[in-house]
Order: C-alpha cells, then structure tokens, then sequence
C-alpha cells in the first residue's frame, strides 16, 4: 500500500532516467496534489521545470520526453502535458478502489513506519506548588500530540517533564509548610488550589508592600534563605519537607492531566532538582575546558555569533556571583543527561518561543564540551494563546488565566451546546459526550495552527459543532458511526469500487493519512494531521450527500461504499486519538 504520491515517484523517476539519463533516476519529481480548479487530474508533475535549465531544453520538451517514457497502466488511466511543461495524471479508480480497500485491514492505515529512533519530548513543564496557566496549555497540548504521533510511527518515545521543584522559592515554601503544618487544610491547597498556598508564603516572605515589615517577617525571610542552603546542601528535614510539596503537587499535576487526557505520569517527571548533584561538576568542567570564564565575579560562557544589539558578546551565565546556580546550567545538565544517557536521536523542547535564545546558547556551550553526541536538540517553538481582544489572557489582577480556568470554562460552554441539541439524552450520557466536546474544542483549536503562531481561545467558535473545530470532526465520526450502525453488516469489507466524483475524492484522501503522519513525525507539526482530518471530514460530508450509502442501487455498491464510511472512520478515530481527542460513540 502507498499514497498516490509515493507510489507515481518511482515510475516518474523511471520515465527521467529513460528520457534524459540515469543520472536522473534519484532526481526529485516534484510531483504535488494538481489544482482542481485548473483540471480533473488527480497529481502534477513539476521535474521539468526545474531539469529545462540544467538540460538545456525546453520545460515542455522535457515534459513531453518524461510522458513518453512514463509505463505505468496499472496506476495511471491518463497523462496531459500543460501550461509551461507541467504533467497532468489522473490515476486510475481501480487503483485508488484497490488501495483504500487494502487499508481496511491494514492497522497503521497506510502509515509506513521509518527506521526507530530515541525521542526525548520535554513538555509540560509546570512549577511546583504553583498552578498551571495559559501558558502552560499549548506546551502541555502539543507535546502530548507529538508524543503519542511519535510513537505511532514506531519510535522509542521517552516523556520528560521538566518541572521546575528546586531553587530559591522552595525556601519560602518549606518555612511556610513548616509554620501551617504538613497535614493541615493549607497544606492541601498545594494539591487543590497551588497558588493560594504559593501566595501566601509569598506574602510572608515580602511582607506588606509600601509598609515596614511587619515582626517576624524578617525572620521568615531570612529564615527562608537559610533554608535554600540547607536543601540544596542535601539538610534530611529540608529534603522531607521539599518531598511532602512534590508529593501534592504531583496530585495536583495528575488530576489535571487526567482531566485533559494527557499522557505524562509520575515516572515522566524529571524536573531541575535531578541535576543538581551535577551542577557543580557542569561548571568546574566548563571552566577547566576553557569555555567558562570568570566575569565580574559571575561564570559565564561567551559564545561566538551571539551578539546583543551594542554588537558585545552576550554572556551564558552558569554560576553566579553568589555561587548560586540558574536555568542555563541545569539546561546544560539536562542536554547532557538526554544525550550521553538516554542516547536521544532528537531531543525535542515544546517550550515558548521566547526560550528559543537561551536554548540554542545551552546547547551550543553543551556542543562546545562535547557533550551533545548524536543528538539534535530542537526547539518546537509554542506561541501564545489570545482573548479575542487579540491580548494575551490575563485575569483581573494581571495573572496570567489558569489553565483549569480555560478548561472549566470550555466544559460548561460544552454541557450547554449538548443540553440544548441532545435533549433526548440521560443526563450521564450528555455529560460524557459534553466533557469530551470540551476537550475536543481547547485541544483542536491549539492543534490546529502552527504551534509556532498564536491562537485566539474563543469559546463560542470552538464548540461550535460547524466548521474547522474538534466538536465538527467527531459529529462527522458520530454520524459515520450512526450510518454502519443501522447497516446489517458489522466490518464491511467491499472491496471499493469507484463509480462517483465524491467517492474518489473521498478515496484520495484517504490514502494520504499515511504521508500526512509521517510529514508530522518529520516536521514536529500537528496541525498539518489536524488540517487533513478537516479536509478528509469534508470530502465525507460532500460524498454522503452525493452518494446514497443505505439506498445504493445495487448490494455491490451498498458494500463499497459501507466500506468507505467505515475506512473513514477508522482514519478520522485513530487521526484524532494522535492529537488527543476522544470520538464519542454518538453526539
């Protein structure tokens, strides 16, 4: 089984080496979807363009000695030659009917699965004992999306959940712990309600702004301080108390997640406290290479092609001049651990775009040491989510909008729009369809643009059961599912057999799921799956209005194209489990 495109190169590239040499049979044929508002063809083929100038003919020539020599009968049923030297093929249905049928059985749909690599994703990445925003959505999204489509294409899959547990903050935490006790109901806002508890050792440790400090804020505060010492120094009672915040946080990470589907567990999290036995060692060994040198009291990194705008060398500092350790060493120490130990092909970060500077500084100081070895680090850049005021989503006291905020908010808009189209429901069953809806709205709205680009979180638009959106995808599997299920036969097989525009359309289509995946795994991009399920649920809708299913004239075409509503399915479930959105049976 192939994709159309896949399946023309080899006879293209025959065709080139017969027409113009052998030393054009590995030459791209740049072969693309043809524009159906031009022609009925299926494919055009562009090499000619690209092979005139090097040849020394013209584009049309060229094109039309590739069409003599293009053998294909069993793929292609007719070749135009058009405009400056484009070919034109239309395949044959028999084909497409013969390939779409082979993918009823097939269990990766058509996903052909490339040699295994060792991915490392690193996303999420929440603060302990603090709650997730906003900004913490699309990371968390994407990266999971990624995760799961990775590991459908058959690669070694390692989660890292990069939390930040260590530093300064947790001084303040502990002491705050230690004062309102371990198993009080203030402890346990850490796991419901993190930022109250993170607010209120805060508040403790700045005391009132504007105002003298108050008695015994001082003594918090240095309290606090003395107490960053003592964990990081490895103090017993410091280590138990960090350990008793990591235990709720985590409960507080886990319902989260658990809520939104995700895939990351306990044994995922890898935050900075992992590398701080290691810190010391990153430093004294950056230093005795002569990458790290000592500048105004700080050890930096200075590297060659990272210039600030007064043109002076923009320094990496790895210790500062307190001794005190930051970000860009343990991001080193974390390059180094994924590369030297988990021997990662691909390290992926799903973080914020404007991490990007410091990352490719980390890495370019761990390269320098030698310490990134058959690894590519890549930076998968997340861009903002916006209100529809075009600003970043912000509440009332200037936080950013917390993630569990957007989810409450997406579910209950959810429950109304299930409510009021599916009155005839039990209130369990409208309420199980509604919290998948509501997941399928966040998560198809941040997936299905760049997730380099910012994205507009409008709830109206995203629950809407019309348009580009995830309640649109799964109403097209919902009614799929509603149209086999009051057929006779449970897996109709066909085989498919092409009579109508509609259903080749539909039969096209989907034969690129496995390109359209595979282009994810090598482009980090799921919104190019998320555009293909919406392009695949509109060839659908066009063929069910088109081509009666139930009603065909004939049982032969009954079974086609019963076959082809249930291929579809298939592709639009298993497409939308990759981006993490759950089809209910019915909606």
């Amino acid at each position: 089984m192939a994709d159309p495109i896949s399946a023309l190169t080899p006879r293209v590239q025959a065709a080139m080496a017969a027409a113009l040499g052998p030393q054009w049979s590995d030459a791209d044929p740049v072969i693309r979807p043809a524009n159906k508002k031009q022609t009925t063809a299926d494919l055009q083929v562009n090499a000619s363009m690209a092979l005139a100038k090097t040849i020394g003919k013209q584009p049309r020539d060229v094109a039309q000695a590739i069409a003599e020599h293009l053998e294909a009968p069993d793929l292609i049923d007719r070749v135009d030659l058009a405009g400056p030297g484009f070919l034109n093929v239309t395949l044959k249905s028999s084909w497409i009917g013969d390939e779409a049928t082979a993918l009823l059985d097939d269990p990766l749909l058509g996903v052909v699965q490339p040699p295994q690599e060792t991915v490392v994703i690193d996303y999420s990445a929440a603060n302990a004992a603090k709650e997730m925003h906003v900004a913490h959505l699309r990371t968390t999204v994407v990266g999971d999306s990624l995760a799961r489509t990775l590991e459908f294409l058959g690669h070694n899959v390692i989660r890292q959940n990069h939390l930040g547990d260590w530093g300064t903050p947790f001084g303040m935490l502990i002491e705050h712990l230690l004062e309102v006790g371990t198993d009080s109901d203030e402890a346990r806002l850490l796991e419901t309600d993190p930022n109250a508890f993170y607010r209120a050792a805060r508040a403790k440790f700045d005391g009132p702004e504007g105002a003298e400090p108050a008695l015994g804020a001082g003594d918090f505060d240095a309290r606090a301080r003395a107490r960053v010492a003592e964990l990081q120094s490895g103090d017993p009672q410091s280590l138990a108390l960090w350990s008793r915040i990591m235990e709720l946080t985590r409960g507080y990470l886990n319902r989260v997640y658990r809520e939104l589907d995700i895939t990351l567990t306990d044994d995922d999290i890898r935050g900075e406290s992992a590398y701080n036995d290691q810190l010391a060692e990153v430093c004294d060994s950056l230093q005795a290479k002569g990458i790290a040198t000592i500048s105004d009291g700080a050890l930096c990194v200075f590297l060659d092609g990272f210039t600030g705008r007064d043109a002076k060398p923009v320094p990496l500092i790895i210790r500062k001049s307190d001794g005190g350790y930051g970000y860009a060493t343990t991001d080193i120490a974390t390059i180094q651990y994924r590369s030297l130990v988990l021997k990662a092909d691909r390290a992926l970060y799903v973080v914020g775009a404007p991490q990007n500077l410091h990352f490719r500084m980390c890495w370019a100081a761990a390269d320098k040491a030698g310490w990134i070895q058959g690894t590519e680090p890549v930076h998968v850049q997340i861009g903002n989510v916006v209100g529809t005021d075009g600003k970043i989503l912000r509440s009332r006291t200037g936080d950013l909008v917390s993630l569990q905020s957007l989810v409450d908010a997406a579910l209950e808009r959810a429950a109304s729009v299930v409510a009021e189209s599916r009155p005839d429901l039990d209130e369990q069953t409208r309420a199980d369809i509604a919290h998948k809806v509501g997941l399928a709205a966040i998560k198809y709205a941040d997936l299905s643009v760049g997730h380099d680009s910012g994205y507009t979180f409008d709830l109206d638009r995203m629950v809407a059961f019309q348009g580009n959106t995830g309640p649109y995808l799964q109403y097209a599997t919902a009614r799929i599912r509603s149209i086999l299920g009051r057929a006779d036969t449970v897996d109709p097989k066909g085989p498919i057999v092409l009579t109508e525009p509609a259903e080749r359309t539909l039969a096209l289509k989907l034969l690129d799921f496995g390109a359209v995946v595979d282009q994810v795994g090598i482009t980090l991009e799921p919104h190019r799956l998320a555009t293909y399920l919406f392009d695949l649920a509109s060839a659908f809708t066009t063929f069910y209005e088109e081509c009666p299913v139930l009603k065909a004239e004939s049982t032969k075409l009954r079974d086609s194209r019963l076959a082809l509503s249930r291929l579809t399915e298939k592709v639009l479930v298993q497409g939308l489990d990759l981006l993490g959105v759950d089809a209910p049976e019915q909606m």
